[in-house]
C-alpha cells in the first residue's frame, strides 16, 4: 500500500516484467523490487497484441498505479520480419527502436499531473521517452540491458548475409543514438565494467554505473542429473538463434555421435524461431517456456552457452548457477562476468573445444559437481538481487 510520506518513483519498460522468464524481465523486475521498497511506484508497460494483461500479472502491492500502452499488430513470420527490417534499413532506424516509437502522447498522459522523485527507462529503444519523463522527474535513469551498437557490431562478424550487411547499418544507427541519448540521463546502468568502459568510450559525458544482471535468491534445487546438456533463453533474440545453429551445425553432430543417449534440450519462450535448426532430430528437445527455469535447468548435466555474439551479461549462466549445474560457454557467452575457467566454468572458443569441454563434464561426476558448487557460491556472493541493490544510490 501506499503513503503519503514515501517519495514516488517511475518505470518505463517495453516489455512485462512478469512472468519472470527471460533476462530482459529478470532485469526490470529486479529494479521493480528494489523501487518498491523505498517509493510508491508507477509503471508504464507496454503490451504485446494478444498477451495478458501486464497489471494482472504483477505480485499484488508491488506498484502503486499501471499504465499498459496497447502495441499494433505486427506480423511474426519470416516474410513480414524481411519486410521490416528491409524498412529499417531504408530508414536507418534499428530493430525495436521503431516498435516502441510514436507513443510520446500516451505517456504524456499517463505522466499528467504527477510529479517522481527518480525516473527509469528500460532498454536503450525507449530512451527517446526521456523528453516526456524528464518534465516529470528529478532524476531521469536509463538502463542498458545491452549496448545496441556492440551488439550490432559482434553480429556482423558472426552472421551471413545479408543479415551482416544489416547489422552494420543498425550498428552506425544504434552508435549515433548512443551518443545522443546517453549524456542526457542523470545516470546510465550497464550490467558490467566491460560495457560500462564501452558506454563512457561511445558517450564520455554519461555517468555509468555498474548494476549487475541478478536473479532472486532460491534454494538450490534437486539435481535430475538427466543425460541432457541444456540451453536457455529467448530463442528469438538473434543472438540466442545465432548460438543455436551454430551448436546444432558444428557442435551437436559430434556430441550425438559420442554420445548414444545424450538429448539437446532448449528451454525458453519463442521455440518456433530456431525450429528449422531443431526439427528432424529426435534428441533434440524443445521444452519452450517454463514456469520455473532455475528447477528445469536442475534436471540436466551440463548447460550450454554457446554464444557467439552479444553485449551485456547472460542470465542464462546465473540461472544455471542457481541450479547448481555446470556450465560450458563461449568466452563471448561469459563476458563480463567475474569467471574462473575450471572453477566455475569451462570456456570454449571454437566447436572442437566446445564439444571436447561438454563430453569431459559429462565423462566426469567430480569436475561437474565442483563447477556446479562454484558456480552456485559466486551467485550467492555477487549476482542475487539483495546483493546487487547494493551498487543503487536511489
Amino acid at each position: 500500500m501506499g503513503s503519503e510520506t514515501r517519495p514516488s518513483a517511475l518505470l518505463l519498460a517495453p516489455e512485462t516484467p512478469y512472468p519472470l522468464a527471460g533476462g530482459g524481465a529478470l532485469r526490470t523486475a529486479s529494479l521493480l523490487h528494489h523501487l518498491a521498497r523505498s517509493y510508491d511506484v508507477d509503471l508504464i508497460v507496454f503490451r504485446q497484441p494478444g498477451a495478458p494483461d501486464p497489471a494482472a500479472q504483477l505480485p499484488a502491492g508491488l506498484v502503486r498505479r499501471v499504465s499498459v500502452i496497447p502495441l499494433p499488430a505486427n506480423g511474426r513470420g519470416p516474410a513480414a520480419r524481411a519486410l521490416r527490417n528491409a524498412a529499417r534499413l531504408a530508414r536507418g532506424v534499428p530493430p525495436l527502436v521503431d516498435r516502441f516509437s510514436g507513443f510520446e502522447s500516451s505517456i504524456e498522459e499517463a505522466l499528467r499531473g504527477r510529479h517522481y522523485e527518480v525516473g527509469i527507462i528500460e532498454h536503450f529503444w525507449c530512451a527517446p521517452y526521456w523528453t516526456q519523463i524528464s518534465k516529470a522527474c528529478g532524476r531521469t535513469v536509463l538502463d542498458l540491458h545491452n549496448i545496441e551498437s556492440i551488439l550490432h557490431q559482434r553480429s556482423v562478424e558472426v552472421e551471413r548475409q545479408p543479415a551482416a550487411f544489416a547489422h552494420r547499418v543498425f550498428q552506425h544507427a544504434s552508435l549515433e543514438l548512443e551518443r545522443d541519448w546517453l549524456p542526457r540521463f542523470s545516470q546510465v546502468l550497464t550490467t558490467s565494467e566491460s560495457d560500462a568502459k564501452l558506454a563512457r568510450i561511445i558517450a564520455p559525458r554519461a555517468r555509468v554505473t555498474v548494476y549487475p544482471n541478478a536473479i532472486p535468491s532460491t534454494p538450490l534445487p534437486p539435481a535430475g542429473n538427466e543425460e541432457v546438456v541444456v540451453f536457455s533463453g529467448n530463442m528469438e533474440y538473434h543472438p540466442n538463434r545465432s548460438a543455436v545453429r551454430f551448436f546444432r551445425h558444428e557442435v551437436w553432430p559430434q556430441l550425438r555421435e559420442r554420445w548414444p543417449d545424450l538429448v539437446w534440450r532448449l528451454v525458453g519462450k519463442n521455440p518456433e524461431a530456431v525450429r528449422q535448426f531443431t526439427t528432424g532430430d529426435s534428441r533434440i528437445e524443445v521444452q519452450g517456456q517454463v514456469d520455473d527455469a532455475v528447477r528445469e535447468l536442475a534436471r540436466a548435466r551440463v548447460a550450454v552457452v554457446p554464444i557467439l555474439a552479444g553485449s551485456g551479461t547472460r542470465l542464462k549462466i546465473l540461472e544455471a548457477w542457481a541450479a547448481g549445474l555446470p556450465v560450458v560457454s563461449t568466452p563471448v557467452g561469459a563476458e563480463g562476468l567475474p569467471i574462473r575457467d575450471g572453477e566455475n566454468i569451462l570456456l570454449a572458443a571454437s566447436a572442437s573445444t566446445f564439444t571436447a569441454a561438454v563430453s569431459r563434464l559429462l565423462t566426469c561426476t567430480s569436475l561437474r559437481a565442483k563447477l556446479g558448487m562454484g558456480g552456485r557460491l559466486l551467485l550467492e556472493k555477487e549476482f542475487t538481487w539483495e546483493t546487487a541493490w547494493r551498487r543503487l544510490d536511489f
